[in-house]
């Protein structure tokens, strides 16, 4: 075998693993409400919500970086599993990271070792959420899950007795952090929809 089928053979074995982020079910449904979303189906629209509202960022961006970081960012839950933002075990979070962690050791490191570092870094640098690219990244993948419960009546916020505080707090940070306009446009929608809840 030469070492380029040795490559191309990595790559295969990478792209069938990530697979598998189609069978890891989220908390939010599908925006019609028909079903749960999965997280290959997630990561696909925070990366078109990305592109879409790259305009909006606090701070000029690289849109080929953020939208690489959207597409790797949720590889781990193949083996770490999807933790809903507003659950309890997202509020005790050490567990969970050291189970991203290996899940990112192992699933990177099924590529060719360029790709490896690569793909890895843009992971790193997403959960650090400290370059523009980052920030803006992190601030897509909280907005996307909020206009899902927008038009499902809230069904994830309702299933775990989520309130507009804590929204705010665990939400509305990050998003104002890199896209501020993106978090107004919604505000008076969060408040309409909370106001009845």
């Amino acid at each position: 075998m030469t070492s380029l089928d040795r490559r191309i053979a990595a790559q295969f074995a990478f792209l069938t693993e990530a697979d598998r982020l189609k069978t890891i079910m989220r908390a939010t449904k599908t925006c019609d409400g028909a079903r749960f979303e999965n997280s290959g189906e997630h990561s696909w629209h925070v990366a078109l919500y990305a592109l879409t509202m790259a305009e909006h960022a606090v701070k000029p961006i690289d849109i080929n970086r953020v939208l690489k970081m959207l597409l790797l960012h949720d590889l781990v839950e193949i083996d770490a599993g999807d933790t809903p933002i507003h659950s309890a075990a997202a509020q005790e979070s050490a567990a969970q990271d050291a189970l991203e962690q290996a899940a990112a050791d192992r699933i990177f490191g099924i590529l060719p070792p360029d790709q490896a570092e690569e793909f890895r870094a843009l992971w790193d640098e997403f959960e650090a959420a400290e370059t523009d690219d980052a920030i803006f990244a992190k601030s897509i993948d909280r907005v996307q899950p909020v206009i899902a419960n927008l038009e499902t009546g809230g069904q994830s916020w309702v299933d775990y007795n989520v309130t507009r505080d804590q929204v705010e707090a665990r939400v509305g940070s990050k998003v104002t952090k890199g896209a501020p306009a993106l978090w107004t446009a919604l505000k008076h929608r969060l408040d309409a929809w909370f106001a009845t809840a």
